[in-house]
Order: structure tokens, then C-alpha cells, then sequence
């Protein structure tokens, strides 16, 4: 009789990496929402805005259906999301928009989609994780550029183009940095590009709504360029979900047509394309929301500066730990005292560089971080 063959567990690998992880104080869970919001990135407080509700109830009200029912090149496409792109596009100043379901898959999308075999594409050390998922599947080259450092950018394209490359060449950054709440240097990046007949990605997710005369992200003053391409983010700062992506009417076509999240993707509920429209003309129409935003960022400024912890000038404040394992206990620490605050930890950020990320958002008051300082100075100490 044959004797039986023992087989490993189907997830022995799995459990192995997850031990892995345990032991190095990385495991990720999922945790419930708790005490003051220093945690999310709904920077306005939109995201339970009474406006936001009654446009969805309007929506529901004069028949625009909860699913879209398939993807956008079969009967998913719904009026909501074409009145949706046709007003981002005039809000953002782009000759067009399209909507996509998440900030992941339009960043994917646009990298690996846009460039050619033979391009090069040039990207920002800290870019999304999106962007290099991206990058991963596009036939284009990539190298990284540095961080916030345009010469190196110019750099890195004009020895690419010495050896002899002749291709397009696409820079990919963000506006505002997710984990550092440090700004690109979009002038002299579009310098850059026009110098080297290249195009500019810019990610705003964390910038849309937050920044700018009518709260256009900090690329509002490039809007228009026939060389540009922004992705502005529906889930943060908009409080809703899905991404735009803005720029030439022709992007649009070659993302609708090659675009592979895109097309064979369920498009996203119209009722959400509802929630968008009104959260563009609130955020339009209420700058007083982005003053108060920016007083709480002043007044952060003020009160941990005693505690060694840089101002960014930004609703992005990262307080440097170093270690894993402390950033989180110090994480727990303030969730105890009543504070949603996250630790953050690789591979989100290099090694070595665990932190806490402070998120401000309208949804915490003065008072509230105030008194968040003082939790922060005890539990640092």
C-alpha cells in the first residue's frame, strides 16, 4: 500500500509571512473608528455633511439607481457620471475628466496605460504605492528622481537621453506628500517638462479641496497646460469616493479605449457621481471651510513646536519615531487617552522611519488639539 503523502497547510507560506510579520511588530489589523478624528483624511468634514446627504436623497428621489449595473463601455455608464466629469473638467480647468472608482486604480491606470515601449518615465522617490503598481505593469522604463528635487529630475532625463533614448518622458509626483505633508516643486517640475517636451503627472489626492483660490489643489496655476495630467482624489478632502482624472480630451479617449482598470471595471455607483458634484460646489462655495482648516494648521504649528516637531505648513503633520514597535505603542497610548491617532510603519515609509501621522481635519476643534498636545507631551516623554 502506497503510504500517504503529508502535504504543508495551504497557507503554511501565509502563516509563516504573517509570523513574520508579528515578530517584527508589523502585523496590520483592521480597527473600528474611535474617539477624536486625528487619523482620517476627511480634511473638510465633508464626509458627513448634511449637503452631501440630501444630494444623494435628491438623487434617489428622481430615480438615479444605487448601482451602475456594469462597466462604463456596456450599460454602466449613467448621465450622473457624464454631468459628474463635464463639471470637474470646467471646475478643474481641464479640457476633460474621467471619473474613475478609486485613487488606486486611476494612478495604475494613467502609468501603465500612457507610456510607450521606449518612453521613460521619471518619478518622485515617495510617490504612491498606486504609481508604482503602475509602473510595474506599463512597457515604459522607470527611475526614480529623488525626492521634491527637480534638478535630479532634469538630471536623470538628460542622461537617459545621451544614450542615445528618443522616447516621451512622463514625471510622475504628487502635489502634497501623504506621509512627510511636504509640497512638490510644481514650477520648477513644469520647467522640467517643458524642457524636455515631457509630460506632468501630478497626484493631488492629498491637496484637492485643501488648497488653491477655489480649492483646486496646488497645481491650480498649471491648469490648462497641454502637458499636464492631474488626478484629483473624491475620497478625502471631497468626502466622497473615486478619483478624476483631468487633463487633454485625448487622455481621456486613450484611457477609455486602453485603459485595462478602467474598462473592465463596474463603474462606480451614480449616486456617488451625485455626492461628488455637490461636494465640488461646496468646496467651491464655502472657502471658509479651507480658513478654518488653515487656522487649525497655524495653531498645530504653534503648539508642537515645543515638542521638537517640525511644521510641515501643510494638514499633514509627521512626528518621527524611528522605531516600530514604539511608534505603535505610542499610537496606543494616545488612542487611550481619547485619540484617533495611527501609528505608521514599513514598507508604507522606509525602515527606520516609523511615525506617527497627525491628520487635522475640521472634524476635531481647537480645543480638541490643544488638548492633544499635552496627550502628545506626556506620551512622549
Amino acid at each position: 500500500m502506497t503510504p500517504a503523502v503529508h502535504h504543508p497547510a495551504p497557507f503554511a507560506a501565509q502563516a509563516a509571512d504573517l509570523a513574520a510579520l508579528r515578530d517584527a511588530g508589523r502585523l496590520r489589523s483592521l480597527a473600528p473608528r474611535r474617539a477624536i478624528d486625528f487619523s482620517s483624511n476627511d480634511y473638510l468634514g465633508l464626509a458627513r455633511s448634511p449637503r452631501l446627504r440630501a444630494a444623494v436623497a435628491a438623487a434617489l428621489d428622481r430615480g438615479v439607481s444605487v448601482g451602475s449595473g456594469g462597466s462604463r463601455l456596456l450599460r454602466g455608464n449613467d448621465p450622473e457620471h457624464e454631468a459628474l466629469e463635464a463639471e470637474a473638467a470646467a471646475f478643474f480647468g481641464s479640457e476633460a475628466a474621467l471619473w474613475f472608482s478609486s485613487g488606486y486604480a486611476a494612478n495604475a491606470a494613467l502609468l501603465a496605460t500612457l507610456p510607450q515601449r521606449g518612453d521613460l518615465i521619471v518619478h518622485d522617490a515617495l510617490v504612491h504605492a498606486s504609481a508604482h503598481e503602475g509602473m510595474r505593469l506599463s512597457r515604459a522604463a522607470a527611475l526614480p528622481g529623488g525626492h521634491n528635487d527637480a534638478g535630479q529630475v532634469h538630471d536623470t532625463i538628460a542622461t537617459w537621453r545621451k544614450t542615445g533614448h528618443t522616447g516621451r518622458v512622463w514625471i510622475a509626483v504628487e502635489s502634497l506628500y501623504s506621509m512627510d505633508g511636504d509640497r512638490a516643486p510644481l514650477s520648477d517640475l513644469i520647467a522640467v517638462a517643458d524642457r524636455h517636451d515631457a509630460v506632468l503627472l501630478v497626484d493631488e489626492a492629498h491637496a484637492t479641496g485643501v488648497f488653491g483660490d477655489r480649492g483646486r489643489g496646488l497645481a491650480e496655476h498649471l491648469h490648462g497646460r497641454a502637458n499636464l495630467i492631474t488626478l484629483a482624489t473624491c475620497g478625502k478632502a471631497l468626502g466622497c469616493e473615486g478619483a478624476l482624472v483631468c487633463g487633454p480630451a485625448i487622455v481621456r479617449d486613450a484611457l477609455v479605449n486602453r485603459g485595462r482598470a478602467f474598462i473592465f471595471s463596474t463603474a462606480p455607483s451614480p449616486l456617488m457621481a451625485a455626492a461628488v458634484r455637490e461636494s465640488l460646489r461646496i468646496v467651491e462655495g464655502e472657502p471658509e471651510r479651507r480658513a478654518a482648516l488653515t487656522a487649525l494648521v497655524e495653531e498645530a504649528a504653534r503648539l508642537f513646536a515645543p515638542l521638537g516637531i517640525a511644521a510641515t505648513g501643510s494638514q499633514i503633520v509627521p512626528v518621527p519615531v524611528g522605531d516600530d514597535v514604539r511608534a505603535m505603542a505610542m499610537a496606543a497610548a494616545l488612542q487611550a487617552r481619547g485619540f484617533d491617532v495611527r501609528g505608521i510603519r514599513p514598507p508604507t515609509v522606509p525602515p527606520g522611519t516609523a511615525r506617527l501621522r497627525l491628520s487635522l481635519t475640521l472634524n476635531a476643534t481647537p480645543a480638541d488639539l490643544s488638548a492633544l498636545a499635552e496627550a502628545l507631551a506626556e506620551v512622549w516623554a
